[in-house]
């Protein structure tokens, strides 16, 4: 079985040689003629057909590789003379995997392992095809295999992995986790352990079934000897001690660890924990390290005299190691000494004055650092409003003026900080506020001198400062109203770009900035600059994808879309490979920790919203052609998948993966925007932690627009099968599954509104009337009018709408009359309101823009398609048409006055938007630069006035040729120019879809004149 010396899958390797260098140099051609003069020599060989079928998928060539890699597969399997190595079946199996066929290759394997049973080789090779379909009691039995085979510690290891993958990510029960540690206990009486790793697993396995003392008892053995690093067994040791319960010994160690290690903070933690018994081990969430624990506010269940004892054994070591530390850098020490007092306060005991000092004393210390005020900031919150207030003061006393001018700097950027955690900034005058703003500017540009000789790549000294003054404009926004606020935090954030490009923090605060005022390309381009890639994609694009997803920019939508789903499926392909590739290097943790990886990003919201809004933004690029409509849909198995997933989504448990804490403060989730609505009084930065809630509100929403394709597919063939005669040249058959599945659909749609079926086509009629306000559809009005399209389609085969109609006649034409005249009256009634609440001034943020273009790409697109497939199938056609007239003659005339109803409304659009966008280019600029033009002692312009002197008296010595430069590029006009062009670049994009959908109409129009 084994290839000789010199071989490659039975063929002189000579000859192999120049087909791979021509692979490896990607002359694909070359490579397929050497390919086939192989063949010629070699007609019968698996591994030259295997290499042809590689080079193949390499051109693109799908169907004809799997073509050859079939006919390879069959000679392995019929013909016994042939060589069946792992080197053949391995690169059958990287054709087959690229080309989505797993299976085959998996089959090929087990075929082979069943012919030769004991070769390791291909069992391996199996046992990686196992891997890749996530199979893991294949895994674990094929493992078991290798291991009664070679008897290797390696392959004991991955059997025991399987099982633990089979407990943490399949539904194996906990019981087998006593399996996995019989067979090690086994091996390790036979023959011990060889690998830290291999320990590391031993442990695992015991620390998962509680067994707390065993891995104790383990670790302190000879075994123990494997983990060389004494601070990663200490680790582990006070872990388990702490999770058996034995505080005393758990703290002992610890304490040895932080003597070898004295700045890490969380084995601190751990230490005060074990000596307070905090239960720290049992209440800290383990499972989240997205969204971890900011600090331990648990109070100790310990009587008040062995408190006060341990409190003084945990001040007496911080004590010695603050002596014995020499590094002024370690944080570690000092910040102990604080929570020590925080825990005393927590258990009734603290001293206000003693905290205030030892936080006195850390800002003399570290105030100068940038991450001083997020040491601190917990802290804070032990304190009453008038000692916080003390506190400042005694810190702006004890600032250091004689210091260098960049400790300085550092010091006066965390007294703003600690000042704005201290005060209630929503309280405060309107003239504060500006005050600190001014402060802030003036402080950035008198320090910019300190940057001049510093790498474009380096931040600049006080960068943050102008986040900051971002930051209270909004607030001045928020509470005044006045937009020129807000196109100053605009103006401040592209000055200092201009300064230095590379600032991701000005980057995300101008991209919701952008979003907010309606300029979404201009938000687009600075998220493109900052470069995603990889997992960033998971974790930054949620700064974007939300305001896109309502969005006219459908091509930029598009790209954003296919970049990311494109990075999750390449990753969800390649993390088998990683895998695998643990395994074989015996790093057994990060084999379970790369599946569990995988799973927590299949799982991830934003992952499936994706899925769900990429065939639906197709659906909306080709709702203007009802043909092209019909092969997207097809493509899209009529809509059946997207509906297995809205029934599958209620047992998924959702994964929030997004970095939440880069959001700007007025953002804190995608769906939660405090500037849309009234300015409150609130005495902290408003940040929505309750994932549960997020995962209710996501899981609903995907379940709701996963029924869209089918809804729309079942529509489309409701209006084309609801004529009494039928033209069976334009493919109309009626199908009576038609109705009564798109009823089931509605009923579902309507209870996910959270109304019955009865009480929502009462909703819907009542609002049609004006008997109700639209209000009552509140944010999901858009989900009420896809259900009214719907809806009308559904009635169009089952005249049923008018049975709760009391002024309704209740015959089929009256029916289909008043379900005609309820979507119409309902798409223009929601338009015009949405075009009378946006106001498109040049200076003012659209809002209302992001559901006024959904109301046009969803419902009113959606009402087009069922209109198309009607008048479709009321044309005659072919040979037919001479023989058949019109169908139903009230149905043509009620098809005739929705589609001039739509006409009307898409002609009022399409000025509405062109009037706006057609405006001089001179009263934009005019308007956008006045409005940040200082105009008297107070409002908005003094933060730009700061700016615009800076840049208009520029010292070159002083500021560096580089800085300098820069200032000299700065326009504010080209600013104002690039709002101006970034927001008509939206309206133009919506003017051309009405534009289409215009068009369309006009020629329906022309259509049905003809009937």
């Amino acid at each position: 079985m084994a290839s000789k010396f010199g071989l490659a899958g039975g063929i002189p390797e000579r000859r192999v040689r120049p087909i791979w260098d021509a692979i490896d140099s990607r002359q694909f051609k070359t490579a397929l003629k050497h390919a086939t003069n192989l063949l010629s020599k070699f007609p019968n060989s698996p591994y030259a057909l295997a290499l042809k079928a590689l080079i193949l998928e390499r051109m693109g060539k799908a169907d004809e590789a799997i073509s050859v890699c079939l006919n390879a597969k069959e000679l392995l399997y019929t013909n016994d003379s042939v060589l069946m190595d792992d080197l053949t079946l391995s690169t059958l199996q990287i054709v087959f995997q690229r080309l989505d066929h797993l299976d085959l290759a998996t089959s090929c394997y087990e075929y082979a392992c069943g012919k030769f049973p004991n070769n390791l080789e291909l069992m391996m090779g199996l046992f990686n095809c196992y891997v890749r379909e996530y199979s893991f009691v294949k895994q674990q039995q094929t493992a078991i295999k290798m291991y009664k085979l070679a008897g290797e510690e390696r392959f004991l290891l991955w059997a025991v992995c399987s099982i633990q993958l089979q407990v943490l990510c399949g539904n194996g029960g906990e019981k087998l986790l006593l399996l996995a540690e019989g067979l090690l206990k086994k091996h390790v009486g036979s023959h011990s352990l060889h690998e830290p790793e291999a320990l590391m697993v031993y442990i695992s396995l015991l620390e998962q079934q509680a067994k707390y003392g065993d891995a104790l008892e383990i670790l302190s053995g000879k075994l123990g000897s494997l983990l060389m690093i004494e601070v990663d067994k200490l680790r582990i040791q006070g872990r388990l001690l702490a999770r058996a319960g034995d505080y005393a010994a758990a703290a002992d160690v610890f304490q040895k660890m932080l003597e070898l290690c004295p700045d890490d903070w969380e084995c601190f933690l751990h230490y005060l924990g074990c000596l307070l018994e905090d239960n720290y081990w049992c209440n800290r969430d383990m499972n989240d390290p997205i969204h971890p624990p900011k600090s331990v506010d648990k109070i100790s269940p310990l009587a008040d005299e062995v408190f006060d004892s341990q409190i003084s054994i945990a001040s007496a070591f911080v004590l010695k190691l603050q002596e014995d530390s020499d590094n002024s850098f370690m944080r570690g020490p000092f910040l102990a000494k604080i929570e020590i007092e925080r825990r005393k306060h927590l258990h009734g005991k603290g001293d206000e004055d003693k905290l205030m000092e030892f936080l006195k004393q850390y800002f003399v210390r570290f105030g100068h650092l940038a991450c001083s005020t997020s040491d601190v900031e917990m802290f804070f919150d032990v304190l009453i409003p008038e000692k916080k207030i003390e506190l400042l003061e005694e810190l702006k006393k004890s600032y250091d003026c004689s210091t260098e001018p960049i400790r300085m700097l550092g010091q006066s950027i965390t007294l703003l900080k600690i000042q704005d955690l201290v005060q209630n900034k929503f309280e405060l005058p309107v003239a504060e506020l500006e005050g600190s703003a001014v402060q802030m500017a003036e402080m950035y540009c008198k320090n910019l001198p300190l940057s001049k000789d510093l790498d474009p790549q380096e931040s600049t000294y006080g960068e943050e400062l102008l986040s900051m003054v971002c930051n209270v404009l909004i607030q001045l926004y928020w509470r005044t109203r006045n937009v020129g606020y807000f196109i100053e935090a605009i103006m401040v954030l592209e000055f200092g770009l201009t300064i230095r490009r590379y600032v991701w923090q000005y980057k995300i605060l101008l991209l919701h900035l952008y979003s907010h005022f309606g300029a979404l390309s201009l938000a687009h381009e600075w998220f493109k600059s900052l470069d995603v890639k990889n997992i960033l994609m998971e974790t930054v694009s949620h700064h974007i994808l939300p305001q896109m997803l309502v969005s006219p920019l459908w091509e930029d939508l598009k790209t954003l879309l296919q970049d990311y789903l494109k990075f999750m499926d390449d990753h969800f392909r390649e993390s088998a490979d990683l895998t695998f590739l643990a395994y074989r290097h015996r790093n057994y943790s990060k084999a379970i920790e790369f599946v569990q990886f995988k799973q927590r990003l299949q799982h991830s919201n934003q992952y499936l919203v994706a899925r769900v809004e990429s065939p639906i933004l197709q659906l909306k690029q080709n709702a203007d052609n009802i043909e092209e409509e019909e092969t997207v849909l097809e493509s899209l198995k009529c809509g059946i998948h997207f509906l297995e997933l809205s029934n599958e989504i209620g047992s998924k448990s959702l994964t929030f993966n997004e970095d939440m804490q880069t959001r700007p403060w007025w953002v804190p989730t995608a769906e939660r925007n405090y500037l849309l609505g009234p300015f409150e009084g609130v005495s902290y930065y408003p940040r929505e932690n309750s994932i549960e809630d997020r995962e209710k509100n996501v899981r609903r929403a995907i379940e709701r627009r996963s029924l869209l394709p089918r809804m729309i597919y079942l529509s489309i063939q409701s209006a084309s099968s609801s004529l009494k005669e039928k033209v069976e040249d334009n493919g109309s058959t009626s199908d009576p599954k038609v109705p009564s599945e798109l009823q089931i659909l509605l009923d579902h749609y309507a209870k996910m509104l959270g109304f019955s079926f009865g009480d929502a086509i009462e909703v819907v009629l009542s609002v049609s009337r004006g008997l109700k306000s639209s209000e009552i559809f509140g944010s999901d009005s858009i989900d009420w009018l896809n259900f009214a399209v719907f809806l009308n389609s559904w009635n169009l085969s089952s005249h049923e709408v008018a049975q709760g109609d009391g002024d309704g006649d209740g015959d089929g034409d009256g029916c289909q009359a008043q379900s005609w005249h309820i979507i119409d009256s309902l798409l223009e009634k929601s338009i015009a309101e949405k075009m009378s609440s946006t106001e498109l001034s040049i200076c003012s943020p659209w809002v209302d823009l992001p559901v006024l273009v959904q109301l046009i790409t969803e419902p009113l697109a959606w009402h087009i398609l069922v209109i198309q497939s009607f008048v479709r199938s009321s044309i005659p056609s072919g040979k037919k048409k001479k023989k058949t007239g019109p169908s139903d003659p009230s149905a043509l005339s009620r098809t005739r006055n929705s589609i001039l109803c739509l006409y009307g409304i898409l002609e009022k659009l399409r000025k509405w938007l062109r009037d706006q966008i057609e405006k001089p280019e001179e009263e934009k600029l005019e308007s956008l630069v006045s409005s940040v033009q200082k105009k008297g002692q107070d409002g908005p312009g003094q933060i730009f006035q700061i700016l615009q002197t800076l840049a208009s008296s520029i010292d070159e010595v002083e500021l560096g040729n580089r800085i300098s430069q820069a200032l000299k590029s700065w326009s504010p006009v080209d600013v104002s120019r690039k709002i101006a062009t970034g927001k008509c670049k939206v309206l133009a994009e919506l003017l051309q879809i009405c534009e289409s959908k215009f068009k369309l109409m006009q020629s329906l129009k022309q259509q049905i004149a003809q009937v």
